[in-house]
């Protein structure tokens, strides 16, 4: 439990749920949920199901994409007031390509706490099942519909070397995986993770165009897409370096001096003769392994 938990005054939480199976929640959740006074639902139908199913009777209000900034200014009164309110969308960490941004920002300059209590997301949850290597990750949401914004954003996609997580809706899904492949490399994989954590919980894996194929007899259900990221190409001079290693290793192997093979990679590279023998010391050294 943090300190913040117990302080006195407004404060409002910006709670994650459940994107698909509804024990997907933490116990702070659960907690902080029952003791506001009054969670703050994208929709307050949806939100009910999930509140009823842990047992909890907090009243419920709506506020979504297009709430009024009259609204959201009613809601920081209420927190300047000492009440304690939840934020949740749908499904998931709000405000990630979620309604909540504009409120939290209010909050903030208002001089209200802002808290979060994380848990579910589909955009890590899609990372650990897709398959693809992610040191790092770009998350881009809902790409453009149209036009020259949506092509500029698929080629920086496309340009990317880290793997790009995307929100899409089904019905939209296969046009945009056939729009990926037509601009990437003949293998560029990717994965298309549907209905995640639900009973009909499916993972796509293959190549952009594969998967596009596979799209053409229709998707269903809440989908995020992970693309591979671009391959990295060597440099035009980080290929002659490698070349004139390769050369020099060639020159040890078939018995050359290393100081007639110093003298070519001095020639070669313009590296001091001082430098160019330390250098085939060193790959000498290497290549001859542990019994060398």
């Amino acid at each position: 439990m943090t300190t913040g938990d117990q302080t006195p005054g407004g404060r409002l939480y910006v709670i994650a749920t459940p994107i698909g199976c509804l024990e997907d929640i933490t116990l702070r959740a659960l907690r902080v949920l029952s003791e506001v006074d009054v969670v703050l639902a994208e929709d307050t139908r949806r939100t009910g199901v999930l509140l009823k199913h842990h047992g909890i009777t907090t009243p419920r209000r709506s506020f979504h994409a297009h709430s009024s900034p009259e609204r959201a200014a009613a809601i920081v009164d209420r927190l300047l007031a000492g009440e304690r309110l939840a934020l949740v969308s749908d499904a998931g960490t709000p405000l990630i390509s979620d309604p909540g941004e504009g409120l939290v920002a209010k909050t903030i300059a208002a001089g209200i706490p802002v808290e979060g209590v994380p848990g579910p997301s589909a955009v890590l949850a899609a990372l650990t099942v897709a398959g693809i290597p992610a040191p790092g990750f770009t998350f881009r949401g809902f790409l453009p519909r149209s036009g020259r914004r949506r092509r500029d954003a698929i080629a920086r996609l496309l340009e990317d070397h880290l793997p790009t997580v995307l929100y899409e809706s089904p019905n939209r899904t296969r046009a945009t995986l056939a729009e990926l492949a037509s601009g990437a490399e003949p293998e560029r994989r990717a994965a298309v993770c549907r209905e995640l954590t639900k009973m009909h919980e499916e993972v796509w894996r293959g190549s952009l165009a594969e998967l596009a194929a596979r799209a053409e007899g229709g998707v269903r259900g809440e989908v995020t897409i992970i693309v591979s990221g671009a391959p990295t190409r060597k440099s035009e001079g980080e290929e002659v370096g490698q070349g004139i290693i390769e050369m020099v290793q060639v020159l040890i192997d078939r018995g050359v001096g290393t100081r007639n093979a110093a003298n070519l990679l001095a020639k070669a590279t313009g590296l001091s003769r001082k430098a160019a023998y330390q250098r085939v010391l060193d790959l000498a050294s290497d290549h001859s392994g542990p019994g060398g």
